[in-house]
Order: structure tokens, then C-alpha cells, then sequence
């Protein structure tokens, strides 16, 4: 997964369509015909661009941020599409929609990333999916599935968001774990959501990379983790001695539990 906001921050304006491109482009070839997942931009809130005009907010983190920023400077959401599109082979690169909290944000950028293709000449499809950062995605998870291609679970923001503590305050970012049983449920309702459409749901946030984590969301139906690189060969290795039954007994043992403490002493007790 390429998480494009490095493109566009630290410097004075946003980048072109031809240098979009050329990044992409180098990106995907050293990846040599294996998919690649592009995050359209997301910044805004602790990612700020000194050529974007967002005035301040009182909460950054409830503010203009995400698809949010994409959908209020149209021009920048197009460029961008547009660089996406001219990467070859056509087809390789996947589109990913940040903070996504409605259908209406889903088919906004359709129609977009639909103009854009018509003013390319692009004729091949384009695979476009959402991230579910946000307990309103989780929740409409299988609205949402009807629509978007594949969906994926940015664990950070939707801790964030579900248990209501600001991660960046130090007064409460001790308490974040994406392991708390009300995360684990959200999760839950947006693997049974995707599932009801026939698609797919992966982690792409912190818990992807947690080796305590990796039977629980798999046991919560999640079939894609994508973890830090220099994690890749332990949780591989952590998969491949899993079964699904135990997983999922695991699973809702986790989800019973009171308390995020609590599971990672369940999770720590685990045995595949």
C-alpha cells in the first residue's frame, strides 16, 4: 500500500500529474506486475500543507481531513486520479479512499475517478476501494460494500474515533489499543459487511502488525494484513501456523472480554 500524502507534504506546492506519475510509475514497476494499492491523499488534521488553504480547527481530528480535503479542492482530487490512471500496465495500481463515513463520499470519487478516465482515454477497469477508519463506515460497512470494490480497516483512526481519545493528546494516547472489544466489534461488523457483497476486508493500521493481533482478526474474518515491512516474515510465519476454527473461537472469546487489557491476556494465552 502506497500512502501518497509523503508526495505532497514539505514542500510549497502539490505536485504535478507528471511527477505524480513518474512516482507511481517507478513504484509499481519495481513491484513488477504485483498489485498496488494507492491511498489517495490523505492530509489535513496532524498532516498539514502549507499550500492547502484549511483554516484552523478547534478539532483537526473531526475537521477537514482525508477525502474530505480531496472532495472540497476537486482539482487536486482529479490530478491525482489522473496520474493514478497513466500508471502501466493499466490495471496494476488499486484505488483506496481515505476516511470515508458515507456512501455519498463513495460515489462522489466514482464519478470522478469516471471523468477522469473519459478525459484519459482510459478504458480498463479500475479496482476502488475505502478505508474504514470511522465507526460510521464500520457500521454501514455492508452499504458500503455494494459499492466499493474492497474495503480496508485503518485501525489507528477507527481506535481513535471509537473510544473517543485524541491520539495525539498524551493524557489519553496511553489508553489507545486497537485491541479494546468495541474495536474488535466494529471490525467484526465490517468483515460480516464486505462479506455480504463477496468483498474483501485487510487491516492496513497498527493491528496488522501486532503478532497478538493477527489470529484475532483473522478469526473476525479479515483476509489481508498489511504489516510493516520489516514485520512481513514474522507475521507470515505467525499465519501459517493458524487454523481458522481456532481463530475464530479465539475471536469471540476476544470480543467477550471487558476490557483491551484483558485480551491481550487472552491473546497472550493464545495457542494455534
Amino acid at each position: 500500500m502506497l500512502r501518497t500524502e509523503f508526495l505532497f507534504l514539505e514542500r510549497d506546492s502539490a505536485p504535478s500529474v507528471e511527477e505524480q506519475t513518474a512516482d507511481y510509475q517507478r513504484i509499481a514497476t519495481t513491484l513488477d506486475g504485483r498489485p498496488l494499492i494507492v491511498r489517495l491523499l490523505d492530509i489535513g488534521g496532524d498532516k498539514p500543507a502549507p499550500y492547502l488553504p484549511i483554516a484552523a480547527e478547534e478539532n483537526p481530528a473531526l475537521g477537514l481531513r482525508g477525502i474530505r480535503v480531496g472532495l472540497a479542492h476537486p482539482e487536486m482530487l482529479d490530478a491525482q486520479l489522473r496520474a493514478i490512471l497513466a500508471v502501466r500496465p493499466a490495471g496494476q495500481c488499486r484505488i483506496m479512499v481515505p476516511m470515508i463515513a458515507s456512501l455519498a463520499e463513495l460515489r462522489a470519487v466514482r464519478t470522478a475517478l469516471d471523468a477522469a478516465a473519459a478525459a484519459t482515454g482510459h478504458t480498463e477497469p479500475v479496482a476502488l476501494g475505502i478505508m474504514i477508519e470511522t465507526p460510521a463506515a464500520a457500521i454501514t460497512a455492508d452499504l458500503l460494500a455494494s459499492e466499493a470494490d474492497f474495503l480496508s480497516i485503518g485501525t489507528n483512526d477507527l481506535t481513535q474515533y471509537a473510544l473517543a481519545m485524541d491520539r495525539g493528546n498524551p493524557a489519553v494516547a496511553s489508553d489507545l489499543d486497537g485491541l479494546h472489544p468495541a474495536v474488535l466489534r466494529l471490525i467484526a461488523r465490517t468483515c460480516e459487511g464486505g462479506a455480504v457483497h463477496g468483498k474483501w476486508t485487510g487491516v492496513c493500521g497498527g493491528l496488522a502488525s501486532d503478532p497478538l493481533a493477527v489470529p484475532i482478526l483473522i478469526g473476525l474474518g479479515v483476509t489481508e494484513l498489511s504489516s510493516a515491512p520489516a514485520l512481513v516474515p514474522e507475521i507470515k510465519a505467525l499465519v501459517a501456523t493458524l487454523t481458522i476454527d481456532a481463530c475464530r473461537a479465539h475471536a469471540a472469546a476476544a470480543m467477550s472480554c471487558i476490557s483491551a487489557a484483558d485480551v491481550r491476556t487472552l491473546a497472550r494465552s493464545f495457542r494455534p
